[in-house]
């Protein structure tokens, strides 16, 4: 009994020592989202992104165009030529959809890393700028908004951070 006292004290004692300590917490949130598409830096990205992606849409529309007119033309040589020909030239047309194929998806999987580098390039510059005005704000805590449940508007440091962003990051460039 004289122990389970003891064990009692000891509980309410370091629970109270919590929650005074607790109190002096500053918790803040962020919308990682809008820091990455509002910010200068993150527009840049954007935009290059959305330029190398229009490039590669013509590219591949002229390719499957060229490949479209070249199987119609193998098409309307089908009762001219001889079948040896015919099968000859569609192995020979089915061999450039494959590599259309393959240079299509590399281009893809080019951009797709191209961002991906860029995205995490952006995410270490913001790191210390995060870091700075933690320390700066007496912050103890920054969590991502998509995280939350539910928060109190005033907590939100979006707007802040996306200043300070645009003021110390102007532009990422892609590889």
């Amino acid at each position: 009994m004289k122990y389970l006292v003891r064990f009692f004290v000891i509980i309410l004692i370091t629970f109270c020592t919590t929650i005074s300590k607790s109190e002096n917490l500053l918790i803040v949130y962020i919308d990682m989202d809008k820091v990455m598409n509002e910010t200068v830096a993150g527009k840049s990205i954007v935009n290059q992104l959305d330029k190398i992606h229009k490039l590669n849409i013509a590219e591949f529309e002229k390719i499957e165009s060229e490949l479209k007119s070249e199987e119609a033309l193998i098409l309307s040589k089908k009762n001219i030529i001889s079948e040896d020909e015919y099968i000859k030239e569609v192995n020979i047309l089915k061999k450039k959809i494959e590599e259309y194929k393959n240079s299509r998806k590399k281009k893809i999987d080019s951009v797709t890393q191209k961002k991906a580098t860029a995205t995490t390039n952006l995410l270490k510059q913001l790191n210390p700028i995060l870091a700075n005005y933690s320390k700066e704000k007496n912050i103890s805590i920054i969590l991502r908004k998509k995280d939350m449940i539910i928060a109190r508007s005033d907590l939100d440091i979006t707007n802040a951070i996306i200043d300070l962003v645009n003021s110390k990051v102007k532009k990422i460039k892609l590889n």
